[in-house]
């Protein structure tokens, strides 16, 4: 997520959500199945027109509740046969550079701002350990802001079901 992604606010500044009728949720889970669905066959699943599914797609992505549209990856099959997750503890005022800093790191899939007994946490999923050890004791130890880092392999893992979309 890039930084000048601007969700909705509500009135306490918070992020606000989107209302979401049924026909979105079916739509969202949907997507969420298979992404590369067409919108002749997702209106169809889902009992609507046409015309009437492009507009509702536009809407969910310019509401930005859709952020985009990717494929998921086997990273082992792809290449990538060491993941981890790598803890970092951090000055407070420096999350924004520090953030910014690790999104332009290779094999750095996601960051999160976190709390408990560190403040961010990094998945890395790079070709081997030694392309893991240049990530975390070269490029991520060099940002500044970043006091130490706490490395935890990943052995395995399985997708969870995540939200029901359907009523």
């Amino acid at each position: 997520m890039s930084e000048e992604f601007s969700p909705p606010a509500s009135a306490s500044g918070r992020t606000a959500a989107v209302p979401l009728d049924d026909i979105d949720r079916q739509i969202l889970a949907q997507l969420l199945k298979d992404g590369r669905v067409s919108v002749r066959a997702l209106a169809e699943q889902v009992h609507i027109s046409r015309a009437n599914a492009y507009t509702r797609i536009g809407r969910l992505v310019a509401e930005e509740v859709i952020t985009g549209f990717t494929a998921r990856l086997n990273p082992q099959r792809a290449g990538l046969g060491t993941s981890a997750y790598v803890t970092l503890s951090i000055e407070q005022n420096a999350w924004r550079d520090i953030s910014r800093a690790l999104r332009e790191i290779p094999y750095v899939e996601h960051v999160a701002l976190v709390t408990g007994d560190f403040d961010v946490l990094v998945l890395v999923r790079a070709p081997d350990n030694s392309a893991l050890r240049r990530v975390v004791l070269e490029s991520v130890h060099a940002i500044p802001g970043v006091r130490g880092t706490r490395t935890w392999l990943v052995f395995d893992e399985v997708r969870g079901r995540g939200a029901e979309w359907t009523a």
